[in-house]
C-alpha cells in the first residue's frame, strides 16, 4: 500500500489527521481501564504484540523509551502514580519535524517496539499522540520462509515525462505490485481514464527500463529507495514519445501532423520483401472483435510474461502498438519495424506469438491425450476442447480455434483410431488437373526444316513416351523415331529413357525432341543406325591451350545424329554432319578448297595434334556412361573399331571446315579422367576456328526456329467454388510412406487412411488456399480462380456436430479480408482487401497505399488466405453493448452465440 512521506503537504494532511483523533480521543484518566486490564490488552490475547504476525495487516511503530515508561506504570499498581507516561511521543524516531522521515538504521527493541494496530488504536484512545506528530505505520510483508514489518518501504520519486522536474515522492511496501505504483501515478498525476500510460525506471547507469509486468512486486522488479520512475502517456496518434513508429515520411509536414483520416485506412512500408507480413497485419487488423480487444486494453490483464513459450509480452505489446495506430486515424502510413520477420508463416507465427503472450494459463498442466475408444463423438469432442482450454485459453483461442475430427483406419486389422484436435486455420487443397502442358523443340532429320516449337498436353503422371505420342500427332513422325533430351549450357543435361516419369522434367528445362533413324545403345549385328551425340566448340582465339577443354568453348544447340553404320568413319562422319548442318553452314567452292592449303606437314601436324593414348577406345567392354548423360550402354566405335583415334583429321590434305574430336558428355576433351569415362559412350565434338566459323557458319539461321500452330494453345483452368477446396479437404487420403501411422493393434506403422471433418467452427475463420504445389521433381503455383463468396457461406454441410437448426448464424460466415499473392514460385508480391469494421467499406492495401474497392474486385486468381466472420458475431458485435464504434462491415451482421464455442 503507497504511503505518503518526504511530500510536505501530504505529511502534514496526515499530521492534521493525527491530531484531530488525538484531540477527539484527548484521555480522562478516569475513563481508563484498570492497570492490569491494559496490561493485558496491549501485551496479551488476540490483539496485543505478542500475537503472530500476518501478512498484509498493520503494524505501528512506538518508541522505546516512552514504552517502557508506559510498561512501568502499569505494572507500579498505582493509577495515579507518578510514572504516568503521558502522550505517545515518538520524536527521537523522527530525522526531523517537517518530512517525518524515519532515521536510518533503527532497531527493534532498542529504538523502538511494534504493536498491531489494535493494541496501537488502544493505546492512542488512552493516552493520546504527540500533537503534529504522524502515526508510523507498516505493513507486514511475506517474504521467502519468513513474514516481517516492513520499516522501511520503498521511497520512489514518481515523475512523468514531459515534466521532469516535478516529482512526487511515494512510499511503496516490496510486496507492492508495479500495477499500484501505475495506478498510482496516474492518481498522482490526474491522468484521463482513457490515456494508456506505462512505467520506466532509471537504473544505476543512467538508462532507462521498462517495467512491463505489472503483476510483479517492487521487491521483483529491483527498485530501490531514491529511483527515478517515468511515467510515459501515449500520444494520440497511437505512438509512444519515447519510441514512436514511424510515418511513411520520417520529416512529417505540418498537414501530416493535422492529418485525420478513417480509423483503420492506414498503409505499412514495406522494409525489404515485407509485403507478406504487411498483408498479414492488415487482416488481422481487419479481424473486428480482436482489434477492440487492443483498442480497448484488454490486452493489459492478460499479458503473460512467465510463459517459456511467449515472447514474455513482447509480441502482445507490439502488435498492440501497430492497431494503436493504424486505428488512430492520424496516420496515412506507418513503419512497422517490430515486426520485420523473414518467414512466409508469419500469420502462424504471429498468431501462435500472441496467443502465448496472452495465455491465461500461467502455469500449463500435463494433458493426457485420449483416443475416443467406442465412446460417443459428443463426450469425446468436449473433452478434447476442455483438456486443449486447460493448457490454452486466450483470445486467440477465443476468436480463431475450431475443432476436427480426425479419423484413422488401419488397412490390415480395420483399427479404428477417432481423435479430436484443435486448429486455427484450414489449408484447403484446390482441385488439380491431371494435365499439364510442357514446351519442346522437336528437331527434325530434315536439315532443310527449321527446329519446331510445340505445346504439349501431357499427362502429369505419365511417361517420356507419352511425350512423344503427343508430339507424334502434331508432326507425324513415329514415337520410336524421337529420342527425347534436356539440354543446358550447349550440352546434354540429360538423355531420357522411353519408361521415365514426366514429372523429372521441371517447367524450366528446355526439352528438346530429336527425330532419328536408330539407337544409341548398338547391338552387336544390327544394320541399325548409329545415333551420335554431337556437340560444338570454337577454338578461343589468340590462345594456345594444347587443344585442352580450357580453349575450347561451346556453344549453339547439340545435336542427335543418326550415321549409317556403312558410312562410319571418320570421313563418312564429317560428310554426314556436313549433310544435317547444311541449312546454317556453307559449302566451300573450288577456290576456297585451294586458298592456304599450301602447308608442309610439319606445319599439318603442329596445326592438328595427332591421336592421343586415351584416344584407341579398343576395348570393347560395355561400361556406364557419365552421370548427366542418361546413357547406359556400350560404344558402337568399339565395336567395329571404325574410326581408330580419337580425332580428326590427322592431317589435311584438303581443307575441311572443322575438325572431329571424342568428348565426354560435359563436352571436354580429357576422357581419361576416370575408368568409367574411357569406357564410356563417347560423344563428338565439331571443333571450329574462330576465322573458319565466322566465315561459314551462319549463326543467326541456326537459331531459327518456326512455331507449331499448337503454341498459341493455352489450356484453360476452369474456376473451382471454395466449397469444392473445402470437400476435397474432408476427402478420404490414404498416408504418404514418409508419413505412416502406427497402429496400436498391429503394433507396426502403417498407410492408414486418414479423414477430417469439421466438428466446431470459429468465431474468425482462416481459409489458406494451397496454391502452392511441391514434389519431388517440381514446385508451381497453382492460379486457378477460387470463386468464394463475399457473404453467407454456409458450412452446415461440412459440420458434423449435432446442428442448432433454430440459429443458422451459427453455420454462416462473411467476408472481411483476404490476403492476395502476385508472382511465382521464387518471387512474388502481397497484398490485402479488407472491410473496415466501422464504415463498411472494403479497401485494397498494397504495403503504404491504400485505396477504396468495390466487392466485385475481390475474387481473382490472387486469392492465398481467405478471413470470414460467423454472422452471430458480427450480430454481436453490431449490438450497442458489443462494441465502442457500430461496425457497419457486411461482414458484421448477425446475433449472439454462447453455446458455440463455449463447450466447456
Amino acid at each position: 500500500m503507497a504511503t505518503v512521506a518526504a511530500n510536505p503537504a501530504a505529511a502534514a494532511a496526515a499530521v492534521a489527521a493525527a491530531a484531530a483523533v488525538t484531540e477527539d480521543r484527548e484521555p480522562q484518566h478516569e475513563e481508563l481501564p484498570g492497570l492490569d486490564s491494559q496490561w493485558r490488552q496491549i501485551e496479551n490475547g488476540e490483539s496485543g504484540r505478542e500475537r503472530p504476525l500476518r501478512a498484509g495487516e498493520s503494524w505501528f511503530l512506538v518508541e522505546k523509551h516512552w514504552y517502557k515508561q508506559w510498561e512501568a506504570y502499569v505494572q507500579g499498581g498505582d493509577q495515579d502514580s507518578s510514572t504516568f507516561p503521558g502522550c505517545i511521543n515518538n520524536a527521537t524516531l523522527f530525522q526531523d519535524e517537517i518530512n517525518w522521515r524515519l532515521k536510518e538504521g533503527l532497531v527493534e527493541g532498542e529504538d523502538y517496539v511494534l504493536l498491531p494496530a489494535a493494541a496501537w488504536h488502544y493505546l492512542v484512545s488512552w493516552y493520546g499522540l504527540e500533537h503534529g506528530q504522524p502515526p508510523i505505520e507498516r505493513k507486514v510483508i511475506e517474504l521467502p520462509n519468513i513474514q516481517k514489518v516492513e520499516v522501511y518501504p520503498v521511497e520512489l520519486l514518481l515523475v512523468r515525462h514531459n515534466d521532469l522536474g516535478k516529482s512526487h515522492t511515494v512510499q511503496f511496501s516490496h510486496t507492492d505490485s508495479i500495477g499500484l505504483v501505475l495506478r498510482t501515478a496516474r492518481e498522482r498525476f490526474l491522468v484521463e481514464p482513457q490515456e494508456d500510460t506505462r512505467l520506466w525506471a532509471k537504473n544505476s547507469e543512467g538508462s532507462l527500463d521498462r517495467l512491463y509486468d505489472t503483476h510483479i512486486t517492487v521487491l521483483d522488479a529491483a527498485l530501490e529507495t531514491g529511483q527515478l520512475i517515468i511515467m510515459e502517456t501515449r500520444k494520440k496518434d497511437g505512438t509512444w514519445p519515447s519510441a514512436q513508429l514511424h510515418v511513411m515520411n520520417n520529416n512529417m509536414s505540418e498537414e501530416d501532423e493535422d492529418f485525420k483520416g478513417q480509423p483503420g485506412i492506414c498503409g505499412l512500408t514495406n522494409l525489404g520483401n515485407t509485403c507478406f507480413m504487411n498483408s498479414a497485419l492488415q487482416c488481422l487488423s481487419n479481424v473486428p472483435q480482436l482489434t477492440e480487444y487492443f483498442l480497448n486494453n484488454c490486452y493489459l490483464e492478460e499479458l503473460n510474461f512467465r510463459n517459456p513459450l511467449g515472447m514474455k509480452g513482447e509480441i502482445a505489446e507490439a502488435y498492440a502498438d501497430l492497431v494503436k495506430q493504424a486505428w488512430s486515424g492520424h496516420h496515412r502510413s506507418i513503419v512497422p519495424h517490430v515486426f520485420k520477420h523473414d518467414s512466409q508463416e508469419l500469420l502462424s507465427f504471429l498468431l501462435d506469438g500472441l496467443h502465448e503472450d496472452l495465455n491465461r494459463v500461467k502455469k500449463k498442466e500435463y494433458v493426457e491425450l485420449c483416443d475416443a475408444a467406442g465412446r460417443p463423438d459428443q463426450e469425446v469432442a468436449q473433452e478434447a476442447w476442455q483438456n486443449h482450454k486447460r493448457r490454452n485459453d486466450s483470445v486467440i483461442v477465443d476468436t480463431f480455434h475450431g475443432l476436427f475430427k480426425s479419423t484413422l483406419v488401419c488397412p490390415d486389422c480395420g483399427n479404428v483410431s477417432v481423435t479430436f484436435d484443435p486448429f486455427c486455420y484450414l489449408s484447403v487443397p484446390l482441385p488439380i488437373s491431371h494435365k499439364r502442358v510442357l514446351e519442346v523443340f522437336f528437331i527434325p532429320m530434315d536439315p532443310r526444316r527449321k527446329p519446331e516449337q510445340h505445346r504439349l498436353v501431357v499427362p502429369k503422371k505419365g511417361k517420356i513416351s507419352d511425350l512423344c505420342v503427343a508430339l507424334s500427332k502434331h508432326t507425324g513422325i513415329s514415337p520410336e523415331r524421337m529420342m527425347v533430351a534436356d539440354v543446358f549450357s550447349h550440352r546434354f543435361y540429360k538423355l531420357y529413357q522411353l519408361e521415365e516419369p514426366l514429372s523429372s522434367i521441371l517447367d524450366r528445362d528446355d526439352i528438346f525432341v530429336y527425330e532419328v533413324s536408330g539407337r544409341i545403345e548398338a547391338i552387336e549385328g544390327s544394320r541399325e543406325d548409329i545415333v551420335v551425340p554431337v556437340y560444338l566448340r570454337e577454338r578461343t582465339p589468340a590462345r594456345d591451350y594444347n587443344n585442352s577443354y580450357y580453349g575450347l568453348m561451346l556453344f549453339g544447340h547439340p545435336l542427335l545424329v543418326s550415321v549409317p553404320r556403312d558410312r562410319f568413319t571418320w570421313e563418312g562422319l564429317y560428310n554426314v554432319l556436313m549433310y544435317r548442318l547444311s541449312r546454317y553452314v556453307t559449302k566451300p567452292n573450288s577456290d576456297d578448297e585451294d586458298d592456304g592449303d599450301e602447308k608442309d606437314d610439319e606445319e599439318d601436324k603442329d596445326d592438328v595434334p595427332g591421336p592421343s593414348t586415351g584416344g584407341s577406345l579398343r576395348d570393347p567392354e560395355p561400361e556406364q556412361a557419365g552421370p548427366s548423360s542418361g546413357v547406359t550402354n556400350r560404344c558402337p566405335f568399339l565395336l567395329d573399331n571404325c574410326l581408330g583415334t580419337s580425332q580428326w583429321p590427322p592431317r589435311r590434305r584438303r581443307k575441311q571446315l572443322f575438325t572431329l574430336q571424342t568428348v565426354n558428355s560435359n563436352g571436354t576433351s580429357d576422357r581419361t579422367t576416370s575408368p568409367e569415362e574411357v569406357h564410356a559412350q563417347p560423344y563428338i565434338a565439331i571443333d571450329w576456328e574462330p576465322e573458319m566459323k565466322k566465315r561459314y557458319y551462319d549463326e543467326v539461321e541456326a537459331e531459327g526456329y518456326v512455331k507449331h500452330d499448337c503454341v498459341g494453345y493455352v489450356m484453360k483452368k476452369a474456376p473451382v467454388r471454395l466449397q469444392e477446396c473445402i470437400e476435397l479437404f474432408t476427402t478420404v487420403e490414404t498416408l504418404e510412406k514418409e508419413n505412416p501411422w502406427y497402429c496400436p493393434s498391429c503394433k507396426q506403422h502403417q498407410l492408414a487412411t486418414k479423414k477430417l471433418d469439421l466438428w466446431m467452427l470459429p468465431e474468425i475463420l482462416i481459409i489458406h488456399l494451397k496454391r502452392f504445389s511441391y514434389t519431388k521433381f517440381s514446385r508451381e503455383k497453382l492460379d486457378t480462380l477460387v470463386e468464394f463468396p463475399i457473404r453467407d457461406l454456409d458450412f452446415s454441410e461440412f459440420v458434423i456436430q449435432p446442428q442448432n437448426e433454430s440459429n443458422p448464424e451459427l453455420y454462416k460466415y462473411d467476408l472481411i479480408a483476404v490476403s492476395n499473392h502476385y508472382g511465382g514460385m521464387r518471387d512474388g508480391h502481397y497484398t490485402t482487401f479488407a472491410c473496415n469494421k466501422d464504415s463498411g467499406q472494403w479497401h485494397y492495401f498494397d504495403d503504404n497505399s491504400v485505396s477504396p474497392v468495390n466487392e466485385n474486385q475481390i475474387e481473382s486468381k490472387a486469392a492465398y488466405v481467405l478471413f470470414y466472420q460467423r454472422q452471430d458475431v458480427a450480430r454481436r458485435l453490431l449490438s450497442p453493448a458489443g462494441s465502442s464504434g457500430a461496425p457497419a462491415s457486411p461482414a458484421c451482421s448477425s446475433p449472439p452465440s454462447s453455446e458455440f464455442m463455449d463447450v466447456n
